[in-house]
């Protein structure tokens, strides 16, 4: 059940703040403040959060950076429900 969403980094931050999701899916690339940043300011706020990033980049750079940073696990797309669901078992995310 998607319970929030965010257009940008800022928005994705202030909807983690609202609605405390169990986990979070967010692109790397939005526009101002991006993905990986978000994703460090609510490992900030929340050092347990759980944290999948998705992006149509597969480079091992941005990966890794998003890993350095605290995500749980990367998704690259193009993706199915199949595989997001793969990820969420298998990272333990419900």
């Amino acid at each position: 059940e998607v319970v929030g969403e965010g257009s940008n980094g800022r928005e994705a931050v202030e909807q983690y703040l609202l609605v405390k999701p169990e986990f979070v899916t967010m692109d790397v690339t939005m526009p101002g403040m991006d993905g990986l940043e978000a994703l460090k300011v609510i490992k900030n706020i929340d050092k347990n959060c759980k944290v999948l990033m998705v992006s149509a980049m597969g480079q091992e750079a941005v990966i890794m950076d998003c890993i350095r940073a605290g995500a749980k696990g990367f998704i690259v797309k193009p993706f199915s429900v199949g595989d997001v669901l793969e990820q969420v078992k298998k990272l333990n995310f419900l």
